[in-house]
């Protein structure tokens, strides 16, 4: 996936939360519905944006970019800060 691709999908990702946001408020689903939902969005944004900084990561390493790949959720999910 080209950064591009990542920055278009992060966008995408970012849109579905806004809308997940204005249903809730809308009453058109329950907050349990938005939270779960809500909780993939956020790993998915994660694994995002950690593709994006593995090949940002491999550029200035002058390492092909395109040999980043996308890592599981619990891996991304236990990161620490």
């Amino acid at each position: 996936m080209q950064e591009d691709d990542i920055r278009a999908r992060i966008s995408a990702l970012v849109e579905d939360e806004h809308d997940l946001r204005q249903r809730l408020q809308a009453g058109e689903i329950s907050t349990d519905e938005e939270h779960s939902r809500l909780r993939l969005l956020e790993e998915q944004l994660d694994q995002c944006w950690d593709l994006l900084r593995q090949r940002r990561a491999r550029v200035e390493a002058g390492q092909n970019p395109d040999e980043a790949a996308v890592r599981p959720v619990d891996e991304v999910e236990k990161y620490l800060q």
